[in-house]
């Protein structure tokens, strides 16, 4: 008599193509919401933000040029991760749906600030200059220095056969959705919709409405795969894990800091780096708690423009219920308190 098959974990080396019957149901199920969610550059309207542009202080027309360079290569650094990490490790079909749906978005959203920069930026040596950022923009290098850093520690490990090989990929997990997609554009996102606020860029402001939708999906899956992790293998997260994630955030928190203070300088309307810091703080900390941790900070939300903005659907943003823009549709609800 044959012996059935051990169950296989999320994190088991191998490459599973079977996906009937179907071991995690879960994440067909985002795959299919993030085929409804499709929207194209062609779609974002840039044309009045030129004028805008114009109408900016020197310190305002700075900040739009770092913010711009960093979103020039932010994208393209998680795709690399997602294509040589992520899709590597996790050994499920269903999850490898939407992680290669994840990569299109990612892909769109790169061509997205590439049409942001040649509208914004219209003189050639600029452009070069902004999307050399990593290199030339100590705040910006600083960093790409950590997400490389992240994915430095996992390039060596083929398959995840010991404890601590797969507590560095969950390391490389939690970083790239919990501290660049989950805290370094959420805090870039913050600086779009504070001009919006003041009646300025309009077409960033769509365009990243989109994008913010699309990114806080990518970390809502990250999550749900550590979620699943742990449910299968509960002796990974020890207490060093925990503390390694808050040390993680917490330096990932400075990093975005030296980032605010270039940009802000002495301090804009409305504007400045205390108020960052707080915001920031306030992120990390419900970032510790969804990934089952303790907050540090006891920060709250400064701005009261990311709790009204109206953005398009961002209160399902962590129920797995995305109905917004859909192809050929459209509307708008009010921002709640999961920023």
């Amino acid at each position: 008599m044959t012996a059935p098959a051990a169950t296989k974990n999320l994190l088991d080396p191998g490459f599973e193509l079977t996906l009937r019957p179907m071991r995690y149901p879960e994440f067909y199920e985002r795959y299919r919401d993030a085929i409804k969610n499709t929207w194209t550059v062609e779609e974002v309207d840039l044309h009045s933000d030129v004028a805008d542009l114009a109408k900016l202080s020197p310190g305002e027309q700075h900040l739009i040029g770092r913010l711009v360079a960093f979103f020039a290569t932010g994208d393209s650094i998680v795709a690399n991760n997602l294509v040589l990490t992520l899709y590597k490790h996790i050994n499920s079909p269903e999850a490898r749906l939407y992680l290669s749906r994840q990569l299109f978005e990612e892909a769109v959203h790169v061509q997205f600030y590439l049409t942001l920069l040649d509208t914004y930026l219209p003189d050639p040596d600029e452009r070069a200059a902004a999307f050399a950022a990593v290199e030339n923009i100590p705040s910006i290098r600083e960093k790409a220095r950590f997400c490389f850093r992240w994915m430095d520690s996992v390039e060596d490990i083929r398959r995840l056969e010991t404890k601590e090989d797969r507590r560095r990929f969950l390391l490389n997990l939690i970083c790239f959705a919990a501290c660049i997609e989950g805290l370094f554009f959420y805090g870039a996102f913050a600086y779009v919709y504070w001009l919006r606020s003041r009646g300025l860029l309009h077409g960033l402001a769509t365009g990243t409405n989109w994008v913010f939708r699309d990114e806080s999906c990518h970390m809502d899956f990250a999550f749900h795969v550590v979620d699943t992790v742990r449910a299968e293998e509960p002796d990974l997260f020890d207490e060093e894990l925990g503390e390694r994630v808050t040390a993680m955030l917490d330096e990932a928190v400075e990093a975005e800091l030296q980032f605010a203070r270039d940009l802000c300088g002495e301090g804009l309307p409305g504007m400045n780096t205390e108020s960052m810091r707080e915001y920031l703080r306030c992120v990390a900390d419900q970032r510790l708690v969804r990934l089952g941790l303790a907050p540090v900070y006891g920060s709250q939300n400064p701005f009261a423009f990311m709790e009204l903005q109206d953005v398009q659907e961002l209160t399902n943003f962590f129920e797995r219920r995305p109905s917004a823009y859909q192809v050929a549709v459209e509307g708008s609800v009010a921002f709640d308190d999961d920023f």
